[in-house]
């Protein structure tokens, strides 16, 4: 039966209909749930971290990107990846991405394979990707390297071969004008963000959030890791001088650039939602 053109549904097909919608509706409310499966530590998915790599490199090249390898070790290369700006400009944005330097948070590198193979990246800025700083974490599920060694707090007085080479790495590189450093947190009630702007340059963090909050809850606690927070975003007071330990982002923001992000994906939730919450961050802070 025909209504003015329009197809017209009778009450089993509106139940099924109707019975689709809530199990959309369900989808989507599992998928941003706590799991309650971190005790002690990440408990979660893992994933086949040289399949990752070997996919995005593949795609790295057919999009049109450079790459290198500075450094390697148990049959694995530690890839740093490039794509130059498709419009000239007189001044270039640099943009430093980094991923994976904790083997037991595989959202980052994921986020860095879909951001490649989405490839929606501002045509007028240069990227500095590097996917993977700690592959072979990655094989063993654990935070720290085959050593033993955190290496997100080697970067003073180093004494891990990735982030030395990694730091040699880094000194043949300008000046960034924006590092993001992809992470997460088996412990958080949502996604949140550290912020380094010491020269208070226009903030990006309330545009990640506001990103990120569409497809991840958000950790509205007032103290994470022991620092005041506010709205998910975390801006600490830090003198790095009087730190040992210093992380990656340490590094960046005495030396490399004066504004970075440390985006912090919640690991008791789905994977996909944590992939989701990072690629959503980082284009957030790219869009103009």
């Amino acid at each position: 039966m025909r209504w003015h053109g329009r197809r017209h549904f009778g009450g089993r097909q509106l139940q099924r209909i109707n019975l689709l919608c809530v199990l959309v509706e369900l989808h989507e409310i599992l998928r941003v749930q706590k799991l309650g499966k971190n005790d002690g530590g990440y408990r979660g998915e893992t994933i086949d971290v040289r399949a990752v790599l070997r996919t995005l490199i593949s795609a790295a090249q057919q999009r049109g990107w450079s790459w290198e390898s500075f450094h390697e070790e148990n049959g694995f290369k530690w890839f740093a990846l490039h794509r130059l700006p498709f419009r000239a400009l007189h001044s270039v944005p640099r943009i430093y991405i980094s991923a994976g330097i904790h083997g037991d948070e595989p959202a980052g590198p994921l986020a860095a394979l879909r951001l490649v193979q989405e490839n929606h990246w501002p045509g007028h800025v240069e990227i500095f990707l590097l996917p993977c700083l700690n592959p072979i974490g990655f094989t063993l599920n654990r935070r720290e390297n085959a050593r033993g060694i955190d290496l997100n707090r080697d970067y003073r007085d180093s004494k891990s071969a990735e982030v030395l080479a990694h730091i040699a790495w880094l000194g043949r590189q300008p000046k960034f004008d924006l590092y993001l450093c992809l992470h997460e947190d088996w412990e958080s009630h949502g996604f949140y963000v550290y912020e380094q702007n010491p020269d208070q340059r226009p903030a990006l963090a309330e545009k990640i959030i506001e990103a990120v909050q569409k497809v991840c809850p958000i950790d509205l606690s007032e103290n994470i890791e022991g620092r005041a927070a506010k709205g998910g975003i975390v801006r600490p007071n830090i003198q790095p001088q009087e730190r040992p330990d210093w992380p990656e982002a340490f590094y960046l923001i005495t030396g490399k650039s004066r504004q970075g992000y440390t985006l912090e994906a919640p690991s008791d939730f789905p994977l996909i939602t944590r992939v989701d919450a990072l690629v959503s961050g980082v284009n957030a802070a790219l869009a103009p």
